[in-house]
């Protein structure tokens, strides 16, 4: 009798890592003190009051209970389109506007969109492992553009031509990044969107943790306001971190309108519609609690700078790049995987994070800390564990 196989596009892969290196933190007998959870970007602060009580009587309401629009609520695109022009200083609809159940959602409705299996989307190097999955899944191939650690893991253009020119369909980039925290610069943003529109290809800006930009920073970028940007540009952005709803699974693409037509169908077909109780609740909360957010901000901003000053205090210890919710830190032990690295911090010094080894090649002297999900007195307790 036959035996029936799992598709080898996901069956290769391997299982999902945060759940491996929470395994590892179950062996932790508590010995150097409480558990410190670097490993997963969650907000380290509950929701606003005000959040859970709308979140309430949306998921109360019969009206919520139905199935929604494909594109997200009418409402929702509104108030996020208008959000998108006052950060950017540029014209956003809410025709370009697609919301989608996370930004991990996003992602792989946007893949499907552009790219069928054979195609290849280029990534930085570190990647996003779910984006780097997700396009695995889908039997498409990838390209990897360099980040130089000495230049604080910010994509080399030579190497993203490289990958343009040898066809890539797409670039995908997280700024500020995941792994690394860091923040490509706008400059650097157009330089690859003039790439991408030189090979005809597209540039797929995550954008999760753009809430969570140095005070004052301005604009992230100045692709929204070049002409006919909706023929190569693709925005993804996520409600978890700055509204602290993670489990609610809300993001938002911002496109083309042909662009959102071809990801509606995907939608369609994945989700119907994303969850519309923290539609309904998002759009009623992203104006009333701006200074809530802002303030998260700079909070995030004091446990960063509460990181900085532990590692620069430990020997052999370096900082490769920090910014928004992580730091990639080289540690100092040359004969140890990053595995095996992270693996003893989880189990000996109760300290949870991911290895570098996840997120690329050549990342094996590297860790991630979300540090996001800690205060200031948690990270504190690294300089006697890490040291």
């Amino acid at each position: 009798m036959p035996t029936a196989h799992a598709n080898q596009l996901v069956s290769r892969l391997s299982p999902p890592p945060i759940p491996s290196v929470l395994a590892w933190a179950r062996e932790y007998r508590g010995t150097k003190g409480p558990l410190v959870d670097l490993s997963q970007a969650v907000p380290g602060y509950p929701p606003h009051p005000e959040m859970l009580r709308l979140l309430g009587e949306a998921a109360a309401s019969p009206k919520t209970t139905g199935y929604g629009p494909i594109e997200g609520e009418d409402v929702l695109r509104e108030v996020y389109a208008e959000h998108m022009s006052a950060v950017f200083g540029a014209p956003v609809l809410a025709a370009n506007v697609q919301i989608t159940a996370g930004c991990n959602q996003a992602f792989m409705c946007a893949a499907i969109a552009l790219a069928g299996s054979g195609d290849t989307v280029a990534l930085t190097n570190p990647f996003y492992f779910n984006q780097e999955t997700t396009l695995s899944m889908l039997g498409i191939k990838r390209a990897l553009v360099e980040c130089d650690a000495e230049n604080g893991f910010l994509p080399d253009v030579r190497s993203a031509e490289i990958a343009l020119a040898d066809g890539a369909k797409a670039l995908a980039v997280v700024t500020p990044n995941n792994p690394t925290g860091a923040v490509y610069p706008p400059a650097l943003l157009q330089e690859l969107f003039v790439l991408c529109r030189k090979y005809g290809a597209w540039l797929i800006v995550d954008e999760t943790y753009r809430d969570f930009l140095p005070d004052g920073y301005g604009a992230p970028h100045p692709l929204l306001s070049i002409p006919g940007w909706e023929d190569t540009l693709i925005l993804l952005y996520s409600f978890s971190k700055s509204f602290c709803i993670p489990g609610h699974r809300l993001g938002a693409i911002t496109a083309g309108v042909n662009v959102v037509a071809e990801i509606a169908k995907v939608m369609d077909n994945m989700q119907i519609c994303a969850p519309r109780a923290a539609q309904v609740a998002v759009a009623e909360a992203m104006p009333i609690l701006a200074d809530w957010r802002a303030g998260n901000r700079l909070e995030i901003a004091r446990r960063a700078d509460a990181l900085v000053s532990v590692i620069e205090e430990l020997p052999g210890w370096e900082i490769g790049a920090i910014g928004a919710y992580f730091a990639f830190i080289r540690h100092p032990f040359e004969k140890l995987s990053s595995s095996a690295v992270a693996e003893r911090l989880a189990k000996e010094a109760g300290v949870v994070c991911l290895p570098g080894r996840y997120f690329g090649e050549g990342q094996d002297r590297y860790l991630r800390l979300a540090f996001a999900n800690a205060d200031a007195n948690s990270i504190a307790l690294l300089r006697e564990r890490l040291g």
